[in-house]
C-alpha cells in the first residue's frame, strides 16, 4: 500500500467532506426518526455506505414495506455501482485481490469520480491505494456524522439546511470531472434545462429532458473540438508541404 497515495486520495475527496458530512447527518438522523435507533442508522452505514439507498430502505420500512421490497429498492439504486466496479475493472488489474476487495468496498460515487478522472488520460500506473485513501477519509466521516446525526437528530434545528445535503453531494461530484470544453457544457446546459422544466411543471421528466440536453450539448461540443483539429492538423500538414 502506498502511503502517499493513500495521502492523495484523502487530499482529493477531502473537499467533498462539505456535502458528505451534513447527508451523514441525514442518514443518521432519519432512520431514528423512524423508531429504528442509532445502531441501526450506524449498521446501515456500515454495509451499506449509500446515502440514497439508506435513506431508500428507511422509507420503505417506515411506511410499513415488507424487507424485501425494502432491500429491492436499496439494491436497484445501488445498481450503478455494478458499472462503476466494471468501469474500474481495467485500471486496478493489476492489483492482489485483497486490494481489489478494498477498493470495491470503498466505490462510492465521490471515489470513482476522482479515481476514474485522476487515471484516465494519464500516464501513470493507476494505485488503488489513491481509492482506498478517499474512502476511509470519506467513510470515516460518514460513519461519525451517521452517529452525531442518530444521536442529535431530534436536537438539531429545524432551520439547519439538510435537506440541501443530499442535491449537494451531487452537485460536488461534479468537480473533478469538469477538465474539458464538452463535460463544461454538458454540465451548464443540463443544469439549466432541468431547472427550467422543473419551473415549468415538467416534474421527474424535467431530470430526463435535463439529462439528454445535457448530453447532447457535450455531443455537439466534443464534435466541434474534434473537427477544429482535424481543420488545424489538415492545415499545419499542407503548409509544411508548400514549404516541401
Amino acid at each position: 500500500m502506498s502511503r502517499s497515495e493513500l495521502r492523495a486520495g484523502a487530499r482529493a475527496a477531502a473537499p467533498m467532506l462539505a456535502a458528505v458530512i451534513p447527508f451523514g447527518l441525514v442518514a443518521g438522523a432519519t432512520p431514528v426518526a423512524a423508531g429504528f435507533g442509532v445502531f441501526a442508522a450506524l449498521g446501515m452505514s456500515l454495509f451499506m455506505f449509500a446515502g440514497a439507498s439508506q435513506l431508500a430502505l428507511t422509507e420503505v420500512l417506515a411506511d410499513g414495506g415488507s424487507f424485501w421490497v425494502a432491500a429491492t429498492a436499496a439494491l436497484t439504486i445501488n445498481l450503478r455501482m455494478l458499472l462503476y466496479s466494471a468501469s474500474l475493472a481495467p485500471f486496478l488489474a493489476h492489483e492482489p485481490l485483497r486490494r481489489r476487495l478494498a477498493a470495491a468496498y470503498m466505490t462510492v460515487d465521490q471515489t470513482y469520480a476522482l479515481s476514474v478522472s485522476r487515471w484516465t488520460g494519464h500516464d501513470r500506473v493507476p494505485d488503488a491505494s489513491f481509492h482506498i485513501g478517499g474512502g476511509l477519509l470519506l467513510g470515516s466521516a460518514w460513519l461519525s456524522s451517521t452517529a452525531i446525526g442518530g444521536v442529535l437528530g431530534e436536537t438539531l434545528p429545524d432551520e439547519l439546511p439538510l435537506d440541501f445535503a443530499v442535491p449537494l453531494v451531487f452537485l460536488v461530484l461534479l468537480i473533478p470531472i469538469l477538465t474539458n470544453r464538452p463535460a463544461v457544457a454538458a454540465t451548464i446546459v443540463g443544469g439549466v434545462v432541468a431547472v427550467a422544466a422543473a419551473e415549468s411543471g415538467l416534474g421527474p421528466w424535467s431530470i430526463i429532458v435535463g439529462g439528454l440536453s445535457g448530453i447532447a450539448a457535450g455531443s455537439v461540443v466534443d464534435w466541434l473540438t474534434t473537427l477544429g483539429r482535424s481543420d488545424a492538423a489538415g492545415t499545419a500538414s499542407g503548409s509544411g508541404a508548400v514549404d516541401e
